[in-house]
């Protein structure tokens, strides 16, 4: 193809059609003036396959790839006589193996990283949060009176370490889970061993010639997926917080405006805590300040992408410039003079669009290099090293910048940062944080429920419209939003992760936001933070009134626009976990299939939840307010019951 030939074929994609972001829009269009191809492009090029988007194909042995027909899927079986039903548990299997593998594999960086502080290895990095560390160690049986904290440290070190290696008995963080909800796993056969075990498992069974009943499959899958939300991402979190601190609500800015044209600007993207938090002391770094100054820049400007950029916006409030689809376009601006990747949800498409503008990018992480890009190693025990470096080459790139700079000016606020610590002290009160005043207000009605809506972008739909349309409906009909990973920062672009966007909330919502002077939309960090939620949803049963397990709560999950393997893995765990949990842009699924009917019917008659799927908001939105109102009706709620305020009073008098 020529180059006129390549600029007509990108000028045939209108940006207005594929994103609604602004920002992206007006990159998209540069991008396509200057001949510069981006994901969206790609996907507008390349069709999906549809035997694959549904799984009516196995590739799991070389006497295939067999292809099945989804329009007809009992037609035929695989060459060797596997049919529908078990190709698509397999290949559901894989997805939910590789996403928990993805998390648990981060959640035991972090767990590495906590051993070597607290063995004093480490000294880049100290606990911050040793409130946080107590309370989880006393959660998981350790014994934390009268004990140094390093003591105690290095007990839970252990205890978590049984997450990841051990191949009986339970997760520890099983226990954080309602009563009821444990004896439903225990009565399923589904509780995790550990999280190395249960993902060799599923991965043995997924072989050709192994299980192959969807119905005996479909444990393991809970298993393992279970393993990720309650196990490696938990541990994530619970880390996290205890090393870089517990988030509390922060205002941060967002979107491409936060790029300023006279310093020196750095992105990292990703999902590594500790890249970030290293390369805050390398900007920071007094010597480096001076440098960049000598280079003509007034300063340096350090500000994220994705979830590691959500993790820095929510504890430190560092300036975050856009979610997953926007990775390519921020490049454009020609503005970026560095930009610095560790691992997951990173396109390796960044490498061509960044040679076009001279960005200097870089892979930091052994498990994540890109072919033809530069490779600065990340370690621990010496993280200056590579950060500085990383600061070194983005001044010497703003030093001789030829592209031109665009960088539009929009900028927009939100509040993050809402912990499950925060949400309990912003509910009752220093003396008796509790989750009782959510709890009384969703019984009388004012809140309707809980929902989560979380997770990535897909080119396959237009960007963020999926995720502000469904919030925007959700709010409306008084239902209290909590959110995790990009989806995040579609919210904060339409100004809905403000106490200013209450207006938009139906009434009951609106006075309860009002009151406390929280948005309707609660931003909780990354998307391995969606183990917050868990907790949150196990403090809303122990606080009493809405039932004795998850299942039993007025509340529903989704992922709009997901598109990743750990979306899958994410979504059976709140599955396998009593919520009911609906997808958009496509599901991995024939309908009309025995697999088909246990996945979105059979496994809620266990006392687990259920999938779900649509494309559209509304539909979407119609199908959480349902579901949310039978749960109300199955408690009783559906009656009109007097509806009262709690104000600080009423937190007062909560029994301790």
């Amino acid at each position: 193809m020529s180059k006129s030939d390549k600029l007509q074929d990108l000028n045939s994609l209108n940006p207005a059609d594929v994103t609604i972001c602004e920002t992206t829009q007006k990159m998209l269009a540069k991008a396509h003036r200057d001949g510069v191809e981006t994901a969206f492009d790609r996907a507008a090029n390349m069709k999906a396959c549809p035997i694959g988007e549904k799984s009516a194909c196995c590739k799991h042995c070389a006497m295939g790839p067999c292809r099945l027909n989804a329009k007809d899927p009992y037609s035929k079986v695989g060459v060797c006589g596997a049919t529908i039903d078990t190709i698509q548990s397999r290949n559901f299997a894989r997805m939910v193996a590789s996403g928990t593998a993805s998390h648990t594999d981060h959640g035991m960086e972090m767990l590495n990283l906590f051993k070597g502080v607290v063995s004093g290895h480490i000294k880049d990095y100290e606990i911050s949060d040793t409130e946080k560390l107590i309370q989880v160690a006393g959660e998981l049986g350790i014994a934390t009176e009268d004990r140094e904290v390093l003591d105690i440290a290095r007990d839970l070190c252990a205890e978590m370490e049984k997450t990841y290696t051990q191949i009986e008995g339970e997760l520890p963080f099983i226990k954080r889970a309602p009563k009821k909800t444990q004896e439903m796993w225990r009565e399923a056969g589904v509780v995790p061993r550990g999280a190395m075990r249960e993902i060799m498992e599923i991965t043995t069974r997924t072989h050709m010639g192994m299980d192959q009943d969807h119905t005996n499959l479909i444990k393991q899958i809970n298993r393992t997926a279970l393993a990720d939300g309650w196990g490696g991402s938990m541990v994530a979190t619970e880390i996290g917080d205890m090393l870089f601190g517990t988030p509390y609500p922060v205002v941060g800015e967002v979107n491409m405006g936060v790029l300023k044209e006279d310093e020196v600007n750095i992105i990292i993207h990703g999902h590594e805590p500790n890249l970030f938090d290293s390369m805050l002391a390398s900007v920071n770094d007094p010597e480096l300040i001076a440098k960049a100054q000598a280079s003509g820049a007034k300063g340096i400007n350090l500000v994220g992408m994705c979830c590691s950029g959500l993790e820095m916006l929510s504890r430190r409030g560092v300036p975050h410039a856009g979610n997953f689809m926007s990775t390519e376009a921020i490049l454009v601006t020609g503005a970026v003079d560095a930009m610095a990747v560790d691992v997951q949800c990173i396109k390796q498409g960044l490498a061509k669009v960044a040679d076009c503008y001279g960005t200097k990018l870089f892979t930091t992480n052994p498990r994540a290099h890109i072919e033809g890009v530069p490779h600065i190693e990340f370690e621990e025990d010496y993280p200056r090293e590579c950060t500085d470096t990383v600061v070194e080459m983005a001044i010497k790139r703003y030093a001789g910048r030829t592209a031109p700079i665009d960088i539009p000016k929009r900028k927009d606020k939100g509040v993050f940062g809402f912990s499950h610590e925060y949400i309990n002290y912003m509910l009752g009160g220093t003396f008796r944080g509790s989750y009782t005043p959510l709890n009384d207000n969703i019984i009388n009605g004012r809140i309707r429920g809980v929902a989560g809506v979380v997770g990535c972008t897909n080119p396959r739909v237009k960007q963020d419209y999926v995720h502000v349309e469904l919030v925007k409906e959700l709010i409306k009909n008084d239902i209290l939003v909590v959110q995790t990973g990009c989806s995040q920062i579609s919210l904060a672009k339409a100004g809905l992760l403000t106490p200013e966007a209450a207006h938009l909330a139906g009434p009951g919502l609106a006075e309860v936001c009002e009151t406390v002077g929280m948005p309707p939309v609660l931003g909780l960090g990354a998307c391995v933070d969606n183990s917050r939620i868990l907790t949150a949803v196990c403090n809303m049963v122990a606080a009493g009134g809405l039932g004795d397990s998850i299942a039993d709560l007025p509340v529903a999950g989704a992922a709009p626009e997901w598109m990743s393997e750990k979306a899958i893995a994410i979504g059976q765990y709140f599955v396998a976990s009593g919520v009911y949990t609906i997808f958009g842009v496509t599901f991995p699924i024939v309908e009309q299939t025995k697999f088909y009917k246990l996945m979105f019917e059979d496994l809620e008659k266990q006392g687990m939840g259920k999938w779900d799927f649509a494309v559209d908001p509304h539909d979407m939105a119609a199908k959480m307010i349902a579901h949310i109102e039978k749960k109300r009706a199955a408690l009783g709620l559906d009656k009109d019951k007097e509806r009262v305020l709690v104000g600080m009073d009423d937190r007062r008098a909560i029994e301790a």
